[in-house]
């Protein structure tokens, strides 16, 4: 037998197109059947049977299993920081709340903002504080906790809070150069950070304006007078259960410092864990005592306090019943079920991508090309297909920067054209994906199922829309050559 022999054959199109079309399919079915549980275990196993389905096509291939499962050994891998960093996030969640970080928050967020403009607002401070860290998940996890707070006890359906507060935080993630995509997407395409930056302005600012525009309006819109528990019954109780001072705020102040310094994610969310445990013990004795039990002299209950806090669920109970629920979190035992799923889709993406099924799905895409518009829509298209797929946002940049940069400068584009495509659809829609590992880490950090923010995200909805428009309108598409400044190639 010749060695040529032995070597895989690729992968027909359609068989390809089986174990995507098997999982979108029992992932519809989940959602009917399941609803809010679909991530509690039903999601995790179509995507193993998914795996199964592509793993048994690329041993008929001629693929060995021990190819296969290596591909899907590196694939979770690739996600293995990922996972630490939402540990550690459930961690940072429980230290907090007992250490008063985001009941101060919601208190004072609560005495300053007018309801009206809160979404506007919510929507604003998240993208600073993102432009100022490079990270949306930090953002989501410490501000956004907090303001999904206010806005609940204001009586704000949650979706149209996450959604607004994930619309800022993506925003800041794509623009800041300290954000590790804004970086990786030029890498990817062949040109630097700030001509990445500039020239996604033209895209990204109409897409904010037009995000800040729809939650202003809607703030003003919005019937507040049928709502929970008053605005002053709120602060009561928060007011009753945990010592508010603004000495609180140098925790999400120090961690905001600690991430401009450029401190790695995980080292910087321990760094913020310890410090809400140590000004929980300084200004909420009580509160820990409360999570311990209070059966035992102050240093066992600290200590025990302090654990219950970082890896379990606790609840603070306080007069409201609505305050009590929101004042709840699951410590790192609560992250486990999206663990559950991140794993489960890197090794369903790493099926995929061994056997050679993705690529074969992505030159299918590639060959539809003929003209500007039609090559950032195929961008944009492989984009979201990976970020579906192989459930992951580096994978969704790196894989169709790789395959288009080719493209690009074949047909005389500039790079930066390439990039800014996969940062205004690859970085965004990563998060409107449940598997994904960043939508299953904002569900996850927030509370509330990516189909619930999903039709409100409106800057991760536009974003991909608003670069394809441009592509096909001719608008500021630069070109290597000025003699092509008016026709596609």
């Amino acid at each position: 037998m010749t060695t040529s022999s032995l070597k895989p054959k690729t992968p027909t199109l359609f068989q390809s197109l089986i174990p995507i079309t098997f999982l979108i399919g029992c992932l519809a079915l989940n959602v009917i059947y399941f609803g809010d549980e679909t991530l509690s275990g039903a999601n995790q196993m179509i995507l193993l049977i998914s795996a199964g389905i592509a793993a048994v096509i690329a041993k008929r291939l001629g693929y060995k299993w021990i190819s296969i499962r290596e591909g899907m050994v590196q694939s979770i891998s690739s996600a293995m920081p990922s996972i630490l960093i939402l540990l550690l996030i459930g961690s940072l969640a429980g230290s907090w709340l007992i250490s008063g970080v985001v009941p101060a928050l919601i208190y004072y967020g609560l005495k300053i903002i007018h309801p009206s403009i809160f979404l506007f607002a919510a929507v604003f401070v998240s993208a600073l504080v993102s432009l100022a860290t490079g990270s949306s998940w930090s953002t989501i996890a410490t501000l956004g906790v907090a303001l999904l707070g206010i806005g609940k006890a204001l009586g704000i359906h949650e979706g149209i809070i996450a959604g607004a507060i994930i619309s800022g935080a993506y925003f800041g993630d794509k623009m800041s150069p300290l954000s590790d995509t804004t970086n990786l997407a030029p890498a990817m395409a062949g040109t630097d950070i700030f001509t990445h930056i500039r020239y996604m302005m033209y895209t990204t600012t109409p897409t904010f304006l037009i995000t800040l525009v729809i939650f202003l309006i809607w703030g003003f819109m919005y019937n507040f007078s049928h709502t929970g528990p008053s605005v002053d019954s709120v602060l009561s109780a928060i007011d009753h259960s945990f010592h508010i001072t603004p000495w609180l705020f140098l925790v999400p102040v120090l961690l905001i410092i600690i991430i401009i310094k450029k401190v790695p994610p995980i080292p910087a969310l321990m760094a913020g864990t310890l410090l809400g445990i140590l000004f929980a013990l300084i200004f909420q004795p009580q509160v820990v005592r409360q999570v311990a039990g209070g059966a035992n002299n102050f240093a066992i209950d600290a200590y025990i306090g302090s654990m219950r806090a970082m890896f379990g669920k606790i609840s603070i109970q306080t007069n409201e019943p609505s305050m009590t629920e929101l004042l709840t979190t699951r410590g790192m035992a609560g992250m486990l079920n999206t663990i559950w799923l991140i794993l489960t889709a890197m090794v369903f993406g790493g099926a995929m991508e061994r056997s050679g099924m993705l690529q074969r799905i992505s030159q299918a895409i590639i060959s539809k090309v003929h003209n500007t518009g039609s090559l950032v829509t195929a961008t944009a298209g492989t984009c979201l297909f990976f970020n579906v797929t192989a459930s992951d946002q580096y994978m969704a940049i790196v894989v169709p920067g790789r395959m288009f940069a080719k493209i690009y400068e074949d047909r005389k584009y500039k790079p930066e054209l390439l990039s800014r495509t996969l940062e205004d659809t690859a970085t965004v829609t990563s998060v409107l994906v449940p598997w994904n590992t960043c939508g299953a880490t904002q569900s996850a950090v927030l509370g509330v199922s990516t189909w619930v923010y999903f039709p409100y995200t409106f800057f991760c909805l536009i974003s991909p829309l608003m670069t394809i428009a441009f592509a096909w309108l001719n608008i500021k598409i630069r070109r290597i050559k000025s003699g092509d400044q008016d026709k596609d190639k």
